[in-house]
């Protein structure tokens, strides 16, 4: 069953870590103009909608394919996602430097993907695309993700008065934070698909 409008848009915007995603742009942009910033994260965005649909749309397509139940997925990209958590809560979740030092054209890769759309985005994507069943399902999915990227990109917009407001150890802390929520979205997956498998 799909949850509510806000509740997926909550989802959606925390598994995409938006904080974490906010301190490598930051890292990954700092020599850039404000014009070439606003060009990586608008194409950022883009990629970002365009891989997350493929997955929203095809999930259960892959599921038939490879003979997966839904509820051993939910297991699997449950446990993903918190594990993906707790390397955020514990700091381990950076972007090693050799990555973090490519050309301007870093818009799609390695930001949008994997950073944005990683494993653990990926698997919850295709639980959900996986329960919609009807077209008021889809539109209220799509209008979540939708408003989950906006927002992301909103973040990324105003990255540098954050930095200035949060400071460098605000940075430090704001993923951690994400990552609790994030790993509770892990949680409840996990203890979804465990119901559903014994049930």
């Amino acid at each position: 069953m799909i949850d509510t409008f806000f509740a997926l848009y909550l989802k959606i915007f925390f598994m995409m870590t938006p904080f974490f995603i906010m301190s490598v742009f930051i890292t990954m942009s700092k020599d850039m103009s404000k014009a070439d910033k606003k060009t990586a994260i608008i194409k950022m965005g883009i990629a970002v909608m365009v891989s997350c649909l493929a997955f929203l749309c095809f999930g259960q397509y892959i599921f038939s394919l490879f003979g997966i139940t839904l509820d051993a997925f939910k297991i699997g990209a449950g446990t993903v996602l918190f594990l993906s958590a707790l390397d955020m809560i514990r700091g381990d979740g950076e972007i090693p430097e050799k990555d973090l030092k490519q050309s301007k054209d870093f818009a799609v890769v390695p930001l949008a993907i994997p950073v944005v759309v990683g494993p653990g985005v990926i698997g919850v994507l295709l639980v959900i695309g996986a329960e919609m069943n009807t077209p008021m399902d889809f539109f209220v999915v799509i209008s979540s993700l939708t408003a989950a990227v906006l927002t992301l990109l909103w973040v990324l917009f105003i990255s540098n008065r954050l930095q200035n407001l949060l400071g460098k150890q605000g940075l430090e802390i704001m993923p951690k934070i994400t990552g609790l929520f994030v790993s509770a979205i892990g949680a409840q997956i996990i203890f979804s698909g465990i119901k559903g498998f014994l049930f």
